[in-house]
């Protein structure tokens, strides 16, 4: 772990885990059990609940941040929520844990993966150039899907972690539940960072970070594209992100007006629109684009401070509202 202050993601998380497993029913949740591991089904067989979001959200930030439901402004936002994020371990929770950068597949099975346990596995390439690693005995994830994983799922997550199978914990739900929605636009401070590792920002210089992005209507039932579609323009045209960094103003200067969104080729559409065009694969969209609708950069060292991007209002009322 990069920094040395911050308690184990996984413990931390495990413990986050048991206790909402015990609470499951005030969640509207449910508990499985997949090949060892203990599943919290948080919108598969169940609905779910927004305090349920908020684990899922807290989960995948390793419990290294606080994540709260605040009133929106509707006219601006088209939502009467938002979601904030307000983070002060911003490499490790957002880049080590929330990133959904464990793309987890076997022959029945395929989900994206967040969550501290992607340290433990630490195969990815953003893992290994920021060292960011863990090792224990709990593995604590979260898994965007409309299916709770199979036995072969649990197989392969335990041997890549390290860990037995009765040592991996999951929280599962869809986009197009409530809880997937908020554990998803919650992701605001992590898809800043992200794009500032990709302009090739040295993001631990970032000391602090706030997020804000609102909360979108739910898809119907089985409709993920829709559930996608929804979730990603409320980052890609809603969200605000603050960071606080400690670094030369230079650093800043040369990358601050490419941090938003609407630098992007693909900027400007609801977000299942793009998506349809590219046949539905990630992989094709423009990288550049996953990122906060605005965002603000304050310099500790300096007391300077940039603002780059835009809301923009009329894309998120497409997208939530049609």
């Amino acid at each position: 772990m990069h920094d040395d202050l911050v308690m184990m993601l996984n413990q931390l998380s495990y413990e986050l885990f048991r206790r909402s497993i015990d609470n499951a029913a005030g969640l509207n949740c449910r508990v499985a059990s997949v090949g060892g591991a203990q599943i919290l089904d948080a919108g598969i067989d169940t609905r779910g609940s927004l305090a349920a979001g908020l684990v899922l959200a807290r989960l995948c930030l390793g419990d290294h941040a606080s994540v709260k439901i605040h009133p929106a402004d509707p006219d601006r936002l088209v939502s009467d929520n938002s979601v904030h994020v307000q983070c002060d371990h911003t490499l490790a929770a957002c880049l080590g844990s929330q990133y959904a950068g464990w793309p987890i597949q076997t022959d029945d099975f395929f989900a994206m993966g967040s969550g501290p346990m992607r340290m433990f596995r630490g195969r990815e390439a953003t893992l290994k150039e920021l060292d960011l690693s863990e090792t224990g005995e709990h593995a604590v994830g979260v898994l965007e899907s409309d299916k709770l994983p199979t036995e072969s799922v649990i197989a392969m997550i335990a041997e890549q972690c390290g860990v037995q199978p009765s040592g991996v914990s999951l929280a599962v739900a869809p986009s197009t539940s409530i809880a997937g929605s908020v554990q998803v636009v919650a992701r605001s401070i992590e898809t800043a960072m992200h794009k500032l590792h990709e302009l090739k920002f040295d993001v631990r210089t970032i000391v602090s970070g706030t997020g804000n992005s609102p909360l979108p209507p739910p898809a119907k039932p089985g409709d993920m594209v829709g559930g996608i579609g929804r979730t990603n323009d409320a980052m890609l045209y809603g969200a605000s992100v603050t960071l606080w960094v400690d670094t030369d103003d230079e650093a800043i200067e040369a990358v601050a007006e490419h941090v938003p969104s609407r630098g992007s080729k693909d900027y400007g559409r609801p977000f299942a629109a793009i998506f349809q065009d590219y046949e539905y694969d990630f992989y094709k969209v423009d990288p550049m684009l996953f990122s906060p609708a605005v965002v603000t950069i304050h310099n500790l060292r300096t007391g300077r401070t940039w603002i780059h991007g835009q809301i923009a209002t009329d894309t998120l009322r497409e997208s939530f509202l049609s």
